[in-house]
């Protein structure tokens, strides 16, 4: 176990480019993080109550809908026009934004892409805590209550890509516990979902690099769903996305043993239905040879015990592999047929209730809206091309998903000039497109709502605002030098697999993400406000 740094004398460290003399350090400072610690609080309080004020905690709430009411919002359509820059935080050493920032008990927790979760003050960006994980994660903290340990009622979650779990004391960093949770080939890109004492965790394969080595005994790795008992870390079950069990495929050219099928990562947070007792995760590709029949799919899966309930599959036979071609032929790694690489990404699953009826809403890098009835085992109810002129590339046109706010459900979209289309939740009519104006690569950021807006981050490193009539009504260029709270160095860049969030009559957002589309790197959170 990591434990925290207790100082009881002044000391010196060297944060950027700037000096600092402090005493007593907070009791969460762990070590490997002292160092980035710059701008403390004066005094660092107890918390109140989780609900006693607005928050947002993990990826966009128990149905990965990524809306805020009005109330917790704190913002109005006249409002947002009127949004200034209140402060920003630079991540000493950062240079990937993969962490989205979450609001709890006035505080903002955010992680940096060297492992290091900050504890921030949502009002002057000024530190209460830092902690030293293992490793950077595509993660929201999660805030939430805990049990059995001395003086802590609320944890904060989070699980880095090593799939290694943490639980920290959320009021001073302290690791309350830490889990490994996979067991074989996986790693994760996703926050994990906390309902009820439990976490459920998302996880990927990790071969869709090694196609073309024939010295490589491909394919394995299958994406997996694990729920852990989040007072202890106890990992509870573990299933994986493909039902039918791995077999031999026959050798190589290089006579090295082939297996399938493999692949159907989940690269999403699963969306909690407490009505039904499910949760559900959308799917990516294949690996190797062979497809699986819950591959591009979306899974119904029993909070009980893991159990596969349904799933709808959308796109078949995809089998795709970094580094193989079209062509390959059979004494190989690689696909017999190659692509198109149409995973259900980002928040895929988004469970609304329209006039009493529940619907799941998803969409993916295929281009394709899906409406399905989760009282009918994923009966398909309506379906939605996104795309006009050309079908997506292997990059996608829908990456890390969309929003909705009971009526209608917003996707952002990756294609020259951007784009943000709203459809009806009812019949997947598609009401309007906004005009975004973006570069040839488009909005590839989550959409995050409020009552009469949406926001939608672009590899530009543009955020923007738009309406309920898709008019964009405000926007910032975070493409540029900040000067931060805590005196680190810090550029802006591309808005990638973190989306704004919304909280109190504030907006947060991190900014860099070179990603896959050559994005601007960068390493400062930003926190805006109305003046």
């Amino acid at each position: 176990m990591r434990r925290p740094i207790l100082l009881t004398a002044a000391f010196t460290f060297f944060a950027g480019s700037v000096w600092a003399q402090l005493a007593q350090p907070p009791a969460g400072v762990s070590e490997g993080a002292v160092k980035d610690l710059m701008n403390l609080c004066p005094a660092n309080p107890e918390l109140g109550k989780l609900d006693a004020s607005p928050i947002w905690s993990g990826w966009g709430g128990a149905n990965n809908a990524r809306y805020q009411t009005k109330a917790a919002a704190g913002l109005t359509p006249t409002d947002v026009p009127k949004l200034q820059l209140k402060w920003a935080f630079g991540l000493p050493g950062g240079q990937s934004m993969y962490s989205q920032p979450s609001v709890a008990f006035g505080r903002v927790f955010v992680g940096n892409d060297n492992g290091v979760v900050y504890s921030l003050d949502a009002k002057t960006g000024c530190v209460y805590w830092a902690y030293q994980a293992d490793m950077f994660g595509r993660f929201a903290p999660i805030a939430a209550p805990i049990s059995g340990y001395r003086g802590a009622r609320y944890a904060i979650f989070f699980v880095t890509r090593s799939t290694t779990a943490y639980a920290l004391d959320a009021h001073d960093g302290k690791l309350l516990w830490k889990t490994q949770v996979r067991t074989g080939l996986n790693n994760l890109s996703a926050t994990a979902a906390y309902y009820d004492g439990r976490l459920y965790v998302p996880m990927s394969g990790t071969e869709t690099l090694v196609g073309a080595d024939l010295k490589y005994e491909c394919c394995r790795s299958r994406g997996a769903v694990a729920a852990l008992d989040a007072n202890t870390g106890k990992v509870l079950w573990r299933t994986e996305t493909i039902a039918e069990p791995l077999r031999q495929l026959g050798e190589n050219a290089n006579g090295t043993e082939r297996w399938g099928p493999a692949g159907a990562s989940v690269w999403n947070t699963p969306t909690v239905d407490a009505k039904r007792r499910l949760i559900y995760v959308g799917t990516g590709n294949n690996f190797g040879r062979v497809a699986a029949a819950t591959s591009d799919s979306i899974l119904a899966l029993r909070m009980e015990d893991g159990k596969m309930m349904w799933h709808h599959q959308e796109f078949e036979g995809d089998t795709f592999m970094a580094r193989c071609k079209a062509t390959n032929g059979a004494d190989s790694n690689c696909p017999e047929k190659l692509g198109p690489d149409y995973d259900f990404g980002g928040s895929s699953a988004i469970l609304e209730t329209v006039n009493g009826k529940d619907i799941l809403l998803a969409a993916g890098k295929g281009g394709v809206a899906v409406a399905l009835d989760p009282d009918h085992q994923g009966e398909l109810l309506w379906r939605t091309q996104l795309w006009e002129t050309q079908a997506p590339s292997a990059s996608g046109l829908v990456v890390w998903g969309g929003a909705a706010d009971g009526s209608h459900v917003y996707y952002p979209l990756q294609q020259p000039g951007g784009g943000l289309k709203a459809l009806d939740i009812r019949t997947g009519k598609v009401d309007w497109n906004a005009t975004i104006d973006a570069d040839r690569r488009g909005q590839a950021g989550p959409a995050s709502a409020i009552p009469g807006v949406i926001f939608t981050g672009g590899w530009d490193g543009i955020l923007r605002a738009v309406d309920a009539g898709g008019k964009v009504i405000w926007s910032f260029n975070a493409v540029r030098d900040f000067d931060t709270v805590n005196h680190v160095a810090a550029k802006g860049g591309s808005f990638g697999c973190a989306g704004a969030v919304i909280v109190n009559g504030m907006v947060f957002a991190t900014s860099g993400y070179p990603g896959t589309l050559r994005g601007t790197p960068g390493n400062v959170l930003l926190a805006f406000g109305v003046e």
